[in-house]
């Protein structure tokens, strides 16, 4: 299960939130979304867990729960939906 998690502090690295998580199952991966400019984190990343009682167990413990005084924000992940990516072209029609 893919876990989305909010309202880090931006010191949080990778390993740190894995370890966070570690406590409550096996963590397949962790990691933080940076900005990709200045390679700064955003303050949310993303946990996956291979076993959805364990994800579930984290998802409530966690919730909520104060780390380097911030109160995160833990839910399962939602499928991101693809947007149409713009372009400076009209749309094509036979009208011409």
């Amino acid at each position: 299960m893919k876990i989305f998690v909010a309202n880090l502090s931006y010191n949080v690295q990778d390993d740190y939130l894995k370890e966070i998580f570690e406590a409550h199952g096996e963590v397949a991966s962790a990691r933080i979304i940076t900005d990709r400019n200045s390679g700064r984190s955003k303050g949310f990343g993303f946990v996956e867990m291979a076993d959805e009682g364990e994800a579930t167990q984290a998802i409530e413990a966690l919730n909520n729960t104060e780390i380097e005084g911030r109160n995160l924000v833990v839910k399962e992940s939602e499928e991101k939906t693809q947007r149409p990516r713009f372009t400076n072209r009209r749309p094509y029609s036979n009208d011409y």
